[in-house]
């Protein structure tokens, strides 16, 4: 039987870890988090950001138990199942135990690449012995429950605490995220959000489900708004995008070389997965895994891609992006290739980028007016009450970067030829590719 832990945490000072939960994290899946950074490679940016998906765990885990014990102060749970309150706070404890190597970076491999997006790995975790043990403590469908909370599937009237526009996931990483960054970009509200979460019942349904009061709706757009501001200055800076698309290429040509198994990628480490990558691709010949070493040391120093042409928002206008630019495709690895020798460089040594979070300011959650009534509010927020969401696609695309790195070599192309580069669709690139037409043309 495990005792209850008091750990000390920079952002939230005081976590204490009920007996359940010590005996989730003393786990080897779950100690593996210690091992994956919370932001990928945003350390070769901002060196203070080292801080990892366990700390981050921890801190939503903290924010569970705090919001539902505002929530039963005000009498929120008192008609809901023992079982389904005592389940939340292992969900937020787990929602990342299914987290590749330097997190997020391998999900933007085209899906058919790749075992699942991380959420979906949550299962093989959970049958893991240790984590299967202490979640059968809670109950005999603790595992079930806590899976389908992660995965957003429950029937769960707390559901919106784990997974939803308003989950305690964000609320840790933002103001986590930014504190190790040294950025005052994630800035949120926290107090007032907390003590603004109710129960109410969907007007359509009559379900509930966690919902916002009226009074913390100014404190749910600086969510917002901080969310759009990490992601335009940190997590989609030049440079850490750059070290991104480098692994990413690691990573496939590696899978392409025969170093490496998608199903290897699950519950490896940051530094297990290079190390394994640059131990077999030593123990190779040929040259795409002669490539894919010095890749590897490239990046452990520090060898980054550099920024050959960038396209802002601005120099974006009356045009659009295809979609073969925002995807890893074979067809974007054909053009990074072309491009390559069109600017007298080896195939291999040019990147697109073009970041995608399609889902920034997405919100679907109810709303508790001053008088009592219930409201959903979508998408497009609600006039004279949630107006962020309105101008969402204006934020969104100016978030959005398109660049084109080189590494090896620093070269410079004209931002409108690659704007042209990225509006011409699918068949029009094809044909450019087997005539050997230019690619960047004004």
């Amino acid at each position: 039987m495990s005792d209850p832990v008091t750990i000390r945490d920079p952002l939230w000072n005081t976590i204490r870890l009920d007996a359940d939960a010590v005996r989730i994290v003393d786990s080897p899946a779950f100690q593996r988090l210690r091992h994956i950074k919370q932001l990928g490679h945003a350390h070769l940016v901002y060196p203070g950001a080292t801080h990892t998906r366990f700390d981050h765990a921890l801190g939503v885990y903290h924010l569970t138990r705090q919001a539902l014990a505002l929530l039963d102060r005000r009498g929120a749970l008192q008609d809901l199942d023992e079982q389904d309150v005592r389940v939340v706070p292992l969900a937020g404890l787990l929602h990342d135990i299914g987290h590749y190597p330097f997190s997020h970076a391998i999900e933007e491999l085209h899906t058919a690449r790749i075992p699942g997006h991380h959420e979906e790995l949550v299962g093989r975790f959970l049958a893991d012995e240790a984590v299967a043990r202490a979640l059968a403590a809670v109950g005999a469908a603790a595992a079930a429950r806590v899976e389908a909370l992660i995965r957003g599937t429950a029937e769960h009237p707390l559901r919106g605490l784990v997974s939803g526009s308003l989950d305690l996931d964000k609320i840790d990483y933002l103001k986590r995220d930014a504190m190790f960054c040294g950025v005052p970009y994630g800035e949120v509200d926290v107090d007032r959000l907390l003590h603004a979460l109710t129960v109410a019942a969907d007007p359509a349904t009559g379900r509930p489900e966690i919902a916002v009061r009226e009074k913390g709706v100014a404190a749910l757009e600086s969510l917002l708004f901080a969310k759009y501001q990490m992601f335009r200055n940190v997590y989609w800076h030049h440079a850490v995008r750059a070290a991104t698309v480098l692994y990413k290429r690691i990573v496939g040509d590696a899978m392409d070389a025969g170093l490496l198994g998608a199903d290897e990628l699950v519950g490896e480490t940051d530094e297990g997965v290079l190390y394994r990558i640059a131990a077999r691709a030593a123990g190779a010949v040929g040259e795409g895994p002669a490539r894919v070493a010095a890749w590897t040391a490239d990046l452990r120093a520090r060898r980054l891609p550099k920024r050959a042409g960038e396209v802002v928002a601005a120099d974006l206008e009356g045009r659009g992006v295809a979609g073969w630019m925002e995807s890893d495709s074979a067809l974007k690895r054909r053009v990074e290739d072309a491009l390559a020798a069109e600017l007298g460089m080896s195939a291999g040594q040019v990147f697109l980028d073009y970041p995608e979070k399609a889902a920034m300011f997405g919100l679907d959650l109810l709303v508790e007016r001053r008088g009592g009534r219930v409201e959903r509010v979508g998408p497009e927020g609600q006039a004279g009450l949630i107006g962020l969401p309105r101008v969402a696609n204006e934020l969104y695309r100016t978030a959005r970067v398109l660049r084109l790195f080189t590494h090896g070599s620093r070269v410079e192309v004209d931002p409108r030829a690659l704007a042209a580069l990225a509006g011409a669709d699918s068949p029009a690139i094809t044909r450019r590719l087997e005539e050997r037409a230019p690619l960047l043309r004004t």
